[in-house]
């Protein structure tokens, strides 16, 4: 009987002590598209709002304009977000300087996001569109290369759901690291993070389990899950160990161990 109430003691102080280092776990965190949840998302203000919070690091998506430069934006068309209508792609940059974001703002270039951010915390650049891994290369080359710039390889990492568009950017540009994007089962993608040898996966949050967490982990990769917002959601990813939050809020992540 003694020994059966001991035995039970020793449980629950243990679980204690799991559940307290889980609550006190401490992971990146991520601001997705700059601020999301704050301000307009992929814009100046949304990012500047992201570093005011905190973070480590921010999210943002790019695509190339018809012109040739790499802007930031998540969607594929204009239509959703902006008071203009059709496929980003197709618009010059000159035009998109007109097209006013929902609240007023501006769809900034990939240089602008650079020269506001300057290696103060890690930048995650998203290839959305066609052909925006060589040019990507290009313009961290240029950053690269600055001795008053604030950037270096490891304050940059690029992912992708386009897995082709990955491999380009690998070929040109085997330093930077590579962090593999994916809404499906993630243990899918290890066989192409290994072969980039990615130092991440990110999933969607939702398809992320103790098992396939361990799994990942194991096979040395890091986890930085996506688009986690609500209280249950983070407390579950930290109990992962994920490596880092991708959030639309920077400030719920860990707002008992950060001021």
């Amino acid at each position: 009987m003694g020994s059966s109430i001991s035995k039970g003691l020793v449980g629950i102080v243990l679980t204690l002590v799991v559940m307290n280092c889980s609550d006190h776990y401490i992971p990146e965190v991520i601001g997705h598209r700059g601020a999301r949840g704050h301000i307009a998302e992929n814009t100046l203000p949304s990012i500047q709002k992201a570093m005011a919070l905190g973070v480590d690091g921010i999210e943002i998506d790019i695509f190339r304009c018809a012109t040739g430069e790499l802007v930031v934006f998540h969607d594929d068309t204009l239509d959703l977000l902006t008071d203009a209508e059709g496929y980003i792609e197709q618009f010059s940059l000159d035009s998109l300087r007109k097209v006013n974001v929902l609240g007023g703002y501006q769809i900034p270039t990939l240089k602008e996001v650079m020269d506001l951010i300057d290696g103060h915390v890690r930048l995650n650049i998203e290839l959305k569109g066609n052909q925006t891994a060589l040019l990507t290369n290009e313009l961290l080359q240029y950053y690269f290369e600055r001795e008053e710039s604030g950037w270096s390889p490891e304050k940059v990492f690029i992912s992708s759901f386009d897995w082709k568009e990955l491999e380009l950017f690998y070929s040109v540009n085997p330093t930077v690291p590579i962090a593999i994007l994916t809404e499906d089962d993630p243990l899918d993608a290890i066989p192409v993070a290994s072969r980039l040898k990615a130092f991440a996966i990110n999933p969607d949050y939702e398809t992320l389990t103790a098992e396939n967490a361990q799994k990942i982990q194991e096979a040395g990769f890091a986890l930085y899950p996506w688009t986690v917002n609500e209280p249950a959601a983070i407390q579950q990813m930290k109990t992962l160990r994920v490596r880092g939050i991708i959030t639309d809020y920077p400030e719920r992540i860990n707002v008992l161990e950060k001021p």
